[in-house]
């Protein structure tokens, strides 16, 4: 299995990451993916991809919810990075009304630059979105071409949705720990989604699937994820794991 989004260079591992890492390999994991947050996440997530090299792999990119007046500034560094090194995928991007909706067109704007340089590098994306589909869609189709693809991180939409991202030739969804959650009408839409536009992820440190809810979550919890696939689509969990590692494979170049 491939981890696809997982945060595990921030604080909240600070006391016991190689041993995180460690339970991930035992869980079989072969790779976790490291999206970005802003400025502040950088120094650590590279240091971890160092220490785990061919392993964890680095995305670059600003977070939605980073975005405020100095946006300009978090763009600028971005850029940055992404000229000096190559990174698998411009990540987490995209766009979160939940929190606060006042940096929403300066959101769209740092969105809309971000695609067009994963354009321009032949890069994935690895959308985040909350509260925000109609602005997602938005930007997303003003810049849809064959150079466009990617992934919905932390899939958590309707059907409808599911069925717009399918409408997408190049992009996937990214299921987590919400699909085992008891009041989740995910597993209704995850059931017609096809298993070759999936991909695990946990978004660790959050999310923590059934029975760890509420708890510190970690890459070896993905194993509850793909049991939960693996019975909405009615398959054999092995079929699930192999088939969403192509997905992550293929998507990330990993």
């Amino acid at each position: 299995m491939i981890d696809t989004h997982s945060h595990i260079y921030l604080s909240e591992f600070d006391e016991d990451r190689a041993e995180v890492v460690e339970r991930a390999k035992k869980a079989g994991l072969t790779k976790i993916l490291l999206p970005n947050v802003d400025g502040e996440t950088i120094e650590s997530m590279h240091q971890l991809e160092k220490q785990f090299s061919g392993f964890c792999h680095a995305m670059m990119g600003v977070h939605p919810t980073s975005v405020d007046k100095n946006y300009k500034t978090a763009l600028d560094e971005v850029k940055k990075h992404l000229d000096a090194r190559p990174y698998i995928a411009v990540g987490e991007i995209g766009i979160d009304l939940y929190w606060d909706k006042t940096y929403r067109a300066e959101q769209m704007e740092v969105f809309e630059q971000q695609i067009i340089w994963a354009k321009e590098l032949k890069l994935p994306i690895v959308i985040h979105c909350r509260e925000a589909f109609a602005e997602v869609f938005e930007v997303v189709e003003k810049q849809l071409d064959d150079r466009l693809y990617g992934v919905f991180h932390s899939f958590s939409g309707n059907h409808e949705e599911a069925e717009r991202i399918l409408s997408y030739d190049n992009f996937m969804m990214g299921i987590n720990g919400v699909v085992t959650f008891k009041n989740t009408s995910l597993r209704e839409v995850v059931k017609d989604i096809p298993l070759n536009k999936l991909v695990l992820e946990t978004d660790a440190p959050y999310l923590a699937p059934v029975p760890k809810r509420g708890r510190r979550n970690e890459p070896a919890y993905l194993e509850k994820v793909a049991e939960t696939i693996a019975l909405v689509h009615g398959k054999d969990i092995e079929e699930v794991k192999k088939q969403t590692t192509i997905n992550a494979t293929q998507l990330f170049a990993v």
